[in-house]
């Protein structure tokens, strides 16, 4: 049961954003950058990131729906984002995305546990300034949108299905209009 009054049967970051539309219009502004603005990474792998920093929040909506999103822009790979979760470093995935996983794990756990040579690591895998900067602020940008859903409280629904259908919604159309239809009787 949530903290605060939300509406009833609307899940995860979704409930508290419609209780205030004026920070969900910011938060959804800089998820959209973030996740699918011009970027050399790609939504799948910047998804991917914030995939990985809300599964080691043990944020099971965030983790969850952010992972439907990834595993959509990579055709379905629901497998490739449980192995990314559950160890990084043995998944099929670049060298370099390894190396801003293990940066974006360390950001999770604190700013300052990122170290020269994490970013060296990055580097010489190939990654580039402007990656190394937007992995540090997904990062940190979803430590703060897990502990706003956690925070709260709020109702994370189990059903897989519900999420597919989530993850492909933000996949297809983005996060900016993602709570416009909604309002605080949504669910009465």
């Amino acid at each position: 049961m949530p903290h605060i009054r939300l509406p009833e049967g609307i899940p995860g970051i979704v409930g508290p954003m419609v209780f205030s539309p004026e920070t969900a219009k910011l938060l959804n502004e800089l998820a959209e950058i973030l996740l699918r603005g011009p970027n050399s990474l790609s939504p799948g792998e910047r998804e991917m990131i914030a995939t990985y920093v809300s599964s080691q929040n043990d944020c099971y909506f965030c983790q969850t729906v952010h992972g439907a999103a990834a595993a959509h822009h990579l055709g379905g790979n629901e497998t490739l984002i449980q192995e990314i979760k559950r160890d990084f470093e043995a998944s099929p995935v670049s060298d370099k995305l390894k190396a801003l996983f293990a940066i974006a794990g360390k950001v999770q756990k604190g700013g300052k546990q990122v170290i020269s040579e994490d970013i060296e690591r990055a580097r010489q895998k190939g990654a580039t300034d402007k990656e190394i900067h937007d992995t540090v602020l997904i990062a940190a940008a979803f430590c703060m949108y897990n502990r706003y859903v956690d925070g709260l409280a709020t109702w994370a629904p189990t059903d897989p299905e519900i999420y597919r259908q989530s993850g492909k919604r933000l996949a297809e159309h983005g996060y900016v209009h993602s709570t416009d239809h909604l309002s605080m009787n949504a669910g009465d």
